[in-house]
């Protein structure tokens, strides 16, 4: 077994604390990256407190992973020791169901989608750790190329909040003559405002605070709706082609379907506590559509860690110390960071 030191909860009032435990020996087909950078996504929080359903303690979050390649098993192909490598939300799939042969590994039919943490091993026995550690073990086809152009404290994000609104701007093909509102300016906010303004679409950002207006020009985005302000939003009443939804607090779905062109879709990529409420007739009345997006599969990652290689693109992030990491949980909790915290895993 392979000594690892992490930052861990027991409970969903614990606080993150430092953890020692073991990660598995390298199979054939396994690698072992040496955790450099772990980006904190809110959904760690969600996890950590139990929040989604009964968790798995003790618990390890991050899915926002980036290190080097230590250690490669015997029939590994694709990667060498000393590469930039990442890890995203799940370590494994069946990899042999229609679903995860066609790249959408997230959906295995099987059910046996693994998560990179709070969640069980193919075996249905063994937890599984996260990033917030030194040390991860991962088949190697779960686990991505990381280009050396970047900074990497700012790739960490785009393993979860990048691919998670990259994947719905490519299969609705937005771009260059679409009208795309960004609903809330945070994490996932601030990638899909980047990646929408590189596909070469008009960006706006919808939002309830008026002071995040420069940041949103700052990123990109050709104009800005404080969504609090009755006469700004009438003015946008039948404008967007597409609404990519990242707020994940209850919020009045009527209001951004009335915000919808004809045949206009409202992407939802935030997961509000409470059920979606919304008046049907909003839908008949234009062809409107209401979606959701998870994440996305793992060549979809790679290729939008190509992507951003390509055009500079990364997360505006704040580096932390470990020690840090239960002050920006309250901070994330009030939208007090631009845009994501990452942990320099050198101070664990």
């Amino acid at each position: 077994m392979i000594a690892t030191k992490g930052y861990a909860v027991h409970n969903k009032a614990d606080k993150l604390a430092p953890w020692n435990f073991e990660r598995r020996e390298l199979g054939p087909k396994d690698v072992l990256i040496d955790i450099l950078f772990s980006g904190v996504c809110h959904s760690d929080i969600h996890q950590v407190r139990s929040e989604w359903g009964p968790a798995i303690y003790p618990m390890v979050p991050g899915h926002e992973i980036v290190g080097r390649i230590a250690e490669i098993g015997s029939e590994v192909a694709n990667f060498k020791i000393g590469d930039l490598a990442g890890i995203g939300c799940m370590v494994d799939s069946c990899k042999e169901c229609p679903t995860c042969k066609g790249g959408q590994e997230q959906f295995c039919e099987r059910g046996e989608t693994v998560m990179t943490y709070n969640g069980l091993e193919r075996d249905k026995k063994t937890p599984t750790y996260g990033g917030y550690a030194t040390k991860i073990v991962c088949t190697e086809e779960f686990v991505v190329h990381v280009s050396e152009k970047l900074p990497i404290e700012g790739v960490a994000p785009l393993l979860c909040a990048g691919i998670t609104t990259y994947s719905p701007l490519k299969r609705w093909g937005i771009g260059k003559g679409h009208k795309v509102a960004v609903l809330g300016l945070g994490g996932l906010g601030h990638m899909a405002v980047k990646f929408a303004v590189s596909f070469g679409a008009e960006v706006t950002v919808l939002s309830t605070s008026p002071s995040k207006k420069e940041d949103a020009k700052k990123l990109g985005a050709h104009k800005f709706v404080v969504t609090k302000d009755a006469e700004e939003v009438k003015n946008y009443k039948g404008y967007f082609d597409f609404i990519i939804d990242t707020v994940s607090a209850p919020h009045d779905y009527d209001m951004y379907l009335n915000m919808l062109n004809i045949n206009g879709v409202q992407i939802c990529v935030g997961i509000p506590p409470e059920p979606i409420k919304l008046t049907g007739f909003l839908l008949l009345g234009g062809n409107k559509t209401i979606t959701g997006s998870s994440i996305g599969g793992i060549d979809e990652t790679q290729e939008m860690l190509d992507y951003c290689a390509e055009h500079n693109i990364v997360s505006d992030v704040e580096v932390i110390n470990i020690n840090y990491v239960n002050e920006a949980y309250e901070r994330v909790l009030n939208s007090d960071v631009k845009y994501r915290f990452v942990i320099d895993v050198s101070t664990i």
